[in-house]
C-alpha cells in the first residue's frame, strides 16, 4: 500500500490544517482531483464546472500512523453525511470523497465507511473513487492556516475543527 492518502472533506484549508497536526504525517498538499478538466485552477474549480473536489494529498510514515488511522481522522473531522457541502462551503467541489491509491486503500475505505454508518441516522455520502490525477493548488493555498491564523475563516471555521481533532486524539490516547 502506498504511503499516501488523498481526501476531500470540504475546504482544503481545513483538511490541510488538520492533517498537518497528525503525528506521522510528513507533508500535506492542497489541490484538486476527481474532475475532467486538466490543470484546473481555483477559480474554475469554484465555478463547479470542472468536476474536481478540493482535497489534500497526505504523505505519511506508516511506522508512525496508519492509513486506517488517517481514515478515522478524516471521518471524525467533517460531516460525511453532508452532500456537496461542509458548513457554509457549498458545491460539488466541497464533497466528501476518499481518492484511493490502490485496491487495498479502496477496500479499507469502504469497510471504514460501512463501520461508521452505524454512528449516523443519515446515510454517509462520502464517495470512494480511484485517484487518477492530483493537481496541486496554487501556492497561496498551501499551508494557509499556518500562514493566516488570525483571518476570520481560519479563526471561526478551521480552529474549531482543530480543537475537535485534538479532543478526539486526547480521548483516544487517554
Amino acid at each position: 500500500m502506498p504511503n499516501q492518502a488523498t481526501f476531500g472533506g470540504g475546504c482544503f484549508w481545513c483538511t490541510e490544517a488538520i492533517f498537518n497536526r497528525v503525528a506521522g504525517v510528513k507533508k500535506v498538499i492542497s489541490g484538486y482531483a476527481g474532475g475532467q478538466t486538466q490543470n484546473p485552477d481555483y477559480r474554475s474549480v469554484c465555478s463547479g464546472t470542472t468536476g474536481h473536489a478540493e482535497c489534500c494529498q497526505i504523505d505519511f510514515d506508516p511506522a508512525v500512523t496508519s492509513y486506517d488511522a488517517l481514515l478515522t481522522i478524516f471521518l471524525d473531522t467533517h460531516d460525511p453525511t453532508a452532500l456537496n457541502r461542509q458548513g457554509n462551503d457549498v458545491g460539488t467541489q466541497y464533497r466528501s470523497v476518499i481518492f484511493t491509491h490502490d485496491g487495498e486503500q479502496e477496500s479499507l475505505a469502504r469497510q471504514k465507511i460501512q463501520e461508521w454508518q452505524k454512528r449516523y441516522t443519515k446515510p454517509i455520502v462520502t464517495e470512494v473513487q480511484p485517484l487518477t490525477v492530483f493537481y496541486p493548488a496554487e501556492a497561496y493555498h498551501q499551508n494557509y492556516y499556518a500562514l493566516h491564523p488570525d483571518e476570520g475563516y481560519c479563526r471561526y471555521v478551521i480552529a474549531p475543527k482543530i480543537e475537535k481533532l485534538e479532543k478526539v486524539l486526547t480521548e483516544r490516547s487517554g
